[in-house]
């Protein structure tokens, strides 16, 4: 029994070491820019994925309508064996019975076979001919919802990317305070040996350090659940590695919004798709207006039929051929005012579509007016808050000199202290709001 439990268990540790390594394996690790997470994205995002196969469905759909342009050619072959032959009545007169009396009498073979091919081509329909032209607008419709749902997804990969690169200066800036507050410490104790401060000095700087390392943590935390955010936004599997490549200063933040004062309507993909939908509203107007002219096609038929008393159509025989090639003009007439109904919902439709664009307008100048303002203010925010954080951390080194001499007290250094990290976290606080502001003006006026 030792033995089978032993061998078990090295079989147990050994399927484990197996299971690691092959996960490890699968593992990948990325090192990617912006540029590149986005690219990522806009080959495994699934809403990217479902708007890309939006427009093969299209295309399918276009094929079948250029289908109704081309002839249709149909083959049949079929046999009948007649169980009992069909019976018609002859009047009697014919062979010299009283009138009014009918003989009863059979037509027909038994067996009758036939083999046809069949040719069908449209010469002119209205509708079928605006479904034609409206064939690369509908591809572009489908195009530019596929753009906006990519620039959906690009927007928040911006602000997720860039909040994650900024976070990197939030844990240096933790890390240094608590660094700092442990040299403090350190040299609090020395003195607390040669009776200069109170154990109470000590415990509120050890309080200070839980504090910071707490809030580390919760730094730590915020950066690992965003990671996971903008793996999940990219469609990478939450097991990848993913580092980020970039990075961003206040100067490229301000030089970015600053060559990007000038937007046109057009350079919004909302923009262009809403349009591309009043366009196919107007084919939609033609076609319903030109479902009052005729249609015109073409049929023709070349058939084989043969009859017998039994079924000898492989052993020769007679076979009797008719043939046909026909035009077929069908013209409306009158419809119950139908059609007339499609037309009035089609204006009403593209009366819409230009009410649309028309409040998009109003809302993009009101997103840009807006983004702008923001933007300023968050410049403006960024600005002071880091000359208050260099003015803290000023602050913080004068009334540590002063401690270390003797003539400042615990109560100073920690004010200083507490001072320099509420700084330094509104000085975070302005970066990251100044990152969403960038992106929220950039994607505005259509330049992100």
């Amino acid at each position: 029994m030792k033995m089978k439990r032993m061998f078990v268990a090295s079989l147990l540790m050994v399927l484990v070491a197996f299971t690691n390594k092959v996960q490890a394996q699968t593992k990948t690790k990325n090192e990617f820019s912006i540029a590149q997470c986005i690219e990522y994205a806009n080959k495994n995002n699934l809403q990217v994925k479902n708007a890309l196969l939006a427009i093969k469905s299209q295309e399918a759909i276009n094929k079948e309508v250029t289908a109704s342009a081309f002839p249709t050619l149909s083959a049949n072959i079929g046999s009948m064996d007649y169980l009992k032959l069909p019976v018609s009545l002859l009047p009697g007169e014919i062979f010299g019975q009283p009138a009014g009396s009918y003989i009863p009498v059979k037509f027909g073979t038994k067996y009758n076979a036939n083999a046809s091919l069949q040719l069908q081509q449209l010469l002119f329909d209205g509708q079928v001919f605006v479904a034609l032209q409206a064939r690369r607008t509908t591809i572009a419709m489908q195009q530019k919802t596929a753009e906006v749902t990519e620039e959906m997804i690009k927007t928040n990969i911006h602000k997720i990317y860039y909040q994650l690169v900024v976070s990197k200066t939030q844990i240096g800036l933790l890390d240094a305070n608590i660094e700092r507050l442990q040299k403090l410490e350190h040299d609090s104790k020395e003195l607390y040996k040669n009776g200069f401060v109170e154990k109470l000095d000590l415990d509120k700087i050890a309080v200070q350090i839980a504090n910071l390392q707490t809030e580390k943590l919760k730094a730590v935390n915020g950066i690992e659940l965003g990671y996971i955010g903008l793996k999940s936004l990219m469609g990478m599997p939450v097991a990848d590695t993913l580092i980020l490549t970039d990075k961003i200063s206040e100067d490229q933040i301000k030089t970015d919004i600053a060559n990007n004062q000038d937007y046109q309507y057009t350079d919004r993909k909302e923009f262009q798709a809403v349009s591309l939908g009043k366009k196919l509203n107007e084919y939609n107007i033609k076609r319903y207006q030109l479902s009052y002219l005729p249609t015109v096609s073409m049929s023709g038929a070349y058939t084989k039929n043969a009859q017998r008393n039994q079924f000898t159509f492989f052993k020769g025989g007679d076979w009797f051929t008719t043939s046909f090639i026909g035009i077929n003009i069908s013209t409306p007439i009158f419809d119950g005012f139908a059609r007339k109904a499609r037309i009035t919902k089609a204006k009403i439709d593209l009366q819409q579509t230009e009410n649309q664009l028309q409040n998009l307008r109003l809302t993009i100048d009101a997103e840009v007016t807006q983004a702008k303002m923001n933007f300023a203010t968050a410049i403006n925010t960024l600005d002071y808050q880091k000359k208050n954080m260099q003015l803290a951390e000023s602050v913080y080194a004068q009334t540590k000199k002063k401690y270390e001499i003797g003539t400042g007290s615990n109560m100073e250094i920690t004010g200083a202290q507490t001072d320099l990290v509420t700084a330094q976290t509104n000085y975070i606080a302005a970066l990251y709001g100044a990152i969403i502001a960038r992106v929220d003006y950039l994607k505005a006026t259509g330049k992100l």
